[in-house]
Parts: structure tokens; sequence; C-alpha cells
């Protein structure tokens, strides 16, 4: 099992050892930078909730927030039928998604 440097980690793991949840024959690799590779992907997000000075309840952040991670994930080509690079196709799926006339 591959892990961050979290230093909660390796208790954690023994403790679920311990409940027989994980074999005992598991072992554990902890990599400095592995939430790195998390983090990066949401660097967009970062830079977009920066520039609207914060939100004003929960709701609005958490529908926002869900907003920017759909049409990061339509723009990387994660959905069927929205290749990366293919705006035509990714303007079809939003069309069909929500209705919406261009």
């Amino acid at each position: 099992m591959t892990v961050d440097k979290n230093a909660a980690y390796p208790p954690a793991l023994d403790e679920i050892k311990k409940d027989k949840s994980l074999p005992k024959a598991t072992g554990t690799q902890q990599v400095k930078d592995l939430n790195n590779i998390a983090e990066q992907d949401h660097r967009f997000i970062k830079q977009r909730t920066k520039a609207g000075l914060g939100f004003a309840s929960f709701n609005t952040a958490r529908r926002t927030l869900k907003g920017y991670e759909a049409v990061n994930m339509i723009c990387k080509g994660q959905i069927n039928g929205a290749e990366k690079g293919d705006v035509m196709g990714q303007i079809s799926f939003i069309n069909e998604i929500f209705g919406v006339a261009v």
C-alpha cells in the first residue's frame, strides 16, 4: 500500500491490521510527494476561487465548485463522447445535458 508521508498513516494501518480488516502481510510504502499529484489537479480551482474573493455560504461554494469540477472534467476529455480538444463535441455534450441552445 502506498501512502504519503503523513505521520498518522502507520499507526492507523497497524490498527487496521489488528482488526483483521487488512491482511498482516500487507506492506506499506511512504512516498513524500504522493499528494502533489492530487493537488496539481485542483490548482485551477484555487485560481478561480481567489478571483471570486470567497463564497457567501457553504451551499454556494459547494455548487460552484461542483460546476468548476464538471467543466474541468469535460475539458480534460474524461467524458465519453467529448474527447479532449474536441470543442464541438464538448459543446454538444453540454447542450445535451443542460438543454442549452448554442
